[in-house]
């Protein structure tokens, strides 16, 4: 069976980005089709902070409240020394005075999409097809044809413009033909969650801890159901990965007892470093991992993705009702692409290196730094507004 519709803007990926996108276009009174490949919003346990300046987006479309009261506020997060025990603490309260929300918020990702989608099923102006893949499309001056597979057939639904927040392996950025350019970490992540009480293993925890170790570093993560545990793989197998032999390893080096410790998942992953050519090509944007990808550390990639989203979508509300030049699109290539660049890659391989030092020269200088940072308050505050991704947002805006 094939049926055709008609809308304003195609998003092709129900996750949190997409969601966030149609949200926004709906909300601003531009017709919106949400094309979700799944047949529910993915309950992906990866991305699971909500940065200061993404929680003031989020506010506009009334979901940050919700967030906040189903998560966990992390005003506070630290970065450990394993070895000597030394616990270096960042506390984003300090920059209260330009942020109404001076906290992190662990909370998983899904939950915000499965929120917004559910919003968008009761509005007239927009519409969330599950079980929906975007198969293919064309576009020209008028517009674009966006060609979706159902289960029961191949749908058409001809728009104005499509945003592809379809992530890492996007079939939008493929049939435009759009390089990806960057590496893949050559080692592998293991993820480790569990419901035991770390805290009490690791009394002063935070909810947010990178730990550097120099034969096993770790991030611990506390969302509100479980403790994450983030770990290098290396070249063990998968195998060996999701054994109980290496769960009881990782869990010793945490508590002394990890045959102990139960968990609930064990997911083994590989992190990018990669950025398309371009964010814009014609009537179809890129946003979220659709557009660019980057190791976990800080929390950075979900947190871009909605910053895109809220970009491309402003752009095109002023263009459909506003009557702006479609040349506004390009202006969101520019200020986004520069900032992947200049702040999220740069940031989170900076992170990983950080992590990686082991106890050598490099940490030693490494932890040198930190604490001279946390010594002065100027140098802080700057510190906390970037990790906070407030620079970047500033930076983004200074773009003509």
């Amino acid at each position: 069976m094939t049926t055709t519709r008609r809308t304003q803007v195609v998003v092709a990926g129900g996750g949190p980005v997409g969601a966030v996108a149609a949200a926004y276009l709906a909300r601003h009174g531009i017709d919106v089709v949400l094309a979700e490949a799944g047949a529910d919003c993915a309950q992906d346990l990866r991305a699971s902070t909500f940065h200061p300046p993404t929680l003031e987006m989020l506010d506009e479309l009334d979901v940050t409240s919700a967030l906040i009261e189903k998560g966990l506020k992390a005003p506070v997060y630290h970065w450990r020394d394993r070895r000597s025990g030394e616990i270096l603490s960042f506390d984003l309260t300090e920059i209260s005075d330009v942020t109404r929300y001076p906290f992190r918020i662990q909370c998983e990702q899904y939950h915000l999409a499965r929120m917004l989608t559910e919003r968008l099923a009761t509005l007239d102006r927009a519409e969330v097809l599950f079980n929906h893949r975007v198969v293919h499309f064309t576009q020209d001056e008028a517009g674009v044809e966006v060609h979706l597979e159902s289960p029961y057939g191949i749908e058409t639904v001809k728009a104005d413009y499509l945003i592809g927040a379809d992530g890492a392996s996007s079939i939008v950025r493929k049939w435009l033909g759009t390089e990806f350019d960057g590496f893949t970490y050559p080692e592998r992540f293991l993820t480790l969650s569990t419901t035991w009480p770390i805290e009490q293993a690791m009394p002063g925890l935070a909810h947010v801890n990178y730990v550097s170790d120099p034969d096993e570093w770790l991030v611990l993560l506390r969302v509100p159901s479980v403790w994450r545990v983030l770990v290098p793989a290396h070249e063990e197998s998968e195998e060996f990965l999701r054994s109980d032999e290496k769960k009881n390893a990782v869990f010793d080096g945490i508590m002394g007892d990890g045959a102990a410790v139960e968990t609930q998942h064990r997911t083994i992953y590989r992190v990018h470093q990669r950025v398309a050519k371009q964010f814009r090509q014609g009537r179809v944007l890129l946003v979220g991992d659709a557009a660019h990808l980057n190791n976990p550390l800080g929390g950075f990639g979900m947190n871009s993705g909605i910053h895109d989203a809220f970009n491309a979508c402003g752009k095109l509300v002023e263009i459909i009702k506003g009557g702006a030049s479609a040349d506004l699109l390009d202006l969101y290539d520019r200020q986004r692409r520069k900032v992947t660049f200049d702040f999220t890659q740069r940031q989170t391989m900076e992170n990983m290196e950080a992590m990686r030092a082991g106890q050598g020269e490099t940490h030693a200088k490494r932890e040198a730094a930190m604490r001279a940072l946390l010594a002065d308050d100027d140098k802080r505050r700057a510190y906390l507004l970037r990790q906070a991704m407030f620079e970047s947002l500033e930076q983004a805006s200074a773009i003509v």
